[in-house]
């Protein structure tokens, strides 16, 4: 923690910094009056109704005189400091006279705890249980400035010597008075320039925080903005490579040609998916409201498996289990049947070819569980937590060298969650991997 004990903070921060403590300071003026005022009202209630056999009140003229005037001031404060916080809520800004009304209230506690160090005693020495209370008070409620709290001090110690010189006090009573008085007015120094240092601090790394937080959202702005323009224009050139392709299949063409032909759509197949991912992450849909229709989940499950199952390029086995009963649920269908693809598509790629892919469907406490269950090289345990993050380090080449862009699971998570749903993982390395989705029934 940087220490201010004889300095301000750095001046680009100084103006920011003064308008954010001097409503704090405001409000402390406040609290603090109505606190002073009312201990003074108990007193003067003390010395109404007790008999002045036991309090003996004659005996201390000054307090009657302090606390009327105590009485009297302390509303006065209370009201001008109203008067500065509505100002300052207008403009957001200190003034000079809020600094001075801060400054004359502190003066005033001080100079009532000095007195009540001197009534009760006569020797400030004997008695600084008050004239502490007030310094403390001071030094941790309100922020100053260090020429503001330098004044305070030499102020408090006049007024300490002015009325130590008219309680016409022994000069050896004067002298130790003194000393102690600036013994005292040195710690309060101190004391209040350290918790200047401690606000000081804080509203400084509050500040850099949201400056940070301001660079980092530029920052996801335009990576978001490039992304956006990046997978825009890919889309063209992806897509005159696909129309080629399928302009070639017209033509009798030999096996070797044919199978270069379902590799380049296969390709493009891939490389479309992924622009639609990096799109999907610039635009923010994951965080947009999806339109939901009601849907038999039996039926579209089916459809999507039949889909998979008639690609010739999937070796794998994908079996559908599902409930006899059909299962009504809320749907947006394009972005479901996109979350299934992606987890069918994560499940081959993880999965040596020939092996089975389970997709099971059940109904459990109102809610519609689908299982992804793939027999393939598993998740290791340490990439489990991480995988449903945007643009994961979790992300791994498939078994035949597939590449991941990390945001697949992370936009399935999303969506599924918009649907009130939920999307969770069990996975044994080298015993592969389940995805389990559960989504609420319509009733």
């Amino acid at each position: 923690m940087n220490t201010y004990f004889f300095k301000n903070v750095p001046k680009a921060q100084r103006a920011a910094f003064r308008n954010s403590y001097a409503f704090q300071n405001l409000k402390a003026v406040q609290i603090v009056s109505i606190i002073f005022f009312v201990l003074n009202l108990l007193l003067r209630l003390f010395t109404i109704f007790i008999p002045e056999s036991l309090t003996h009140a004659a005996n201390y003229p000054e307090f009657s005189f302090t606390n009327w005037l105590y009485l009297i001031v302390t509303p006065m404060f209370y009201l001008t400091t109203m008067l500065q916080v509505n100002s300052y809520r207008k403009k957001h800004k200190a003034t000079g006279l809020t600094t001075a009304i801060v400054i004359l209230f502190s003066l005033f506690l001080l100079f009532s705890g000095i007195m009540g160090s001197f009534i009760a005693m006569y020797d400030p020495r004997s008695n600084l249980t008050l004239y502490l209370v007030a310094l403390i008070t001071v030094a941790v409620t309100f922020i100053m400035e260090v020429e503001d709290t330098i004044m305070m001090t030499i102020v408090a110690e006049l007024i300490f010597t002015l009325i130590l010189f008219l309680s016409r006090a022994d000069p050896t009573d004067v002298l130790y008075n003194q000393l102690t008085s600036i013994i005292v007015l040195t710690g309060f120094y101190f004391m209040s320039r350290y918790f200047y240092s401690y606000r000081a601090n804080h509203f400084l790394q509050l500040n850099e925080i949201q400056r940070k937080n301001i660079e980092i959202e530029k920052a996801s702005d335009f990576k978001n903005d490039v992304l956006g323009i990046v997978a825009h224009d890919l889309r063209n050139p992806i897509a005159a490579i696909e129309s080629i392709a399928m302009v070639m299949e017209l033509d009798k063409l030999d096996a070797e040609t044919e199978e270069s032909l379902s590799m380049i759509k296969a390709s493009c197949l891939k490389a479309r998916s992924i622009v639609n991912d990096l799109l999907e992450t610039a635009r923010h849909e994951g965080d947009s409201h999806l339109e939901l229709h009601p849907v038999i989940l039996n039926d579209s499950l089916k459809n999507i498996v039949n889909a998979w199952t008639n690609l010739t390029t999937t070796q794998s086995r994908i079996v559908l289990s599902a409930t006899p009963q059909p299962i009504n649920v809320l749907l947006n269908t394009d972005k479901f049947n996109r979350v299934l693809d992606n987890l069918i598509s994560n499940a081959l790629k993880f999965s040596k070819a020939g092996d089975q892919l389970d997709i099971i469907l059940t109904e459990t406490n109102g809610k519609a569980q689908i299982r992804v269950q793939d027999y393939g090289v598993g998740i290791p345990a340490y990439m489990l937590p991480l995988i449903f993050e945007r643009f994961t380090k979790a992300g791994r080449s498939g078994l035949n060298g597939e590449k991941s862009t990390g945001l697949g699971l992370s936009i399935a998570k999303q969506i599924i969650e918009k649907h009130d749903g939920s999307l969770k993982v069990e996975s044994e390395e080298g015993r592969g991997s389940t995805f389990i989705i559960e989504i609420p029934v319509l009733s």
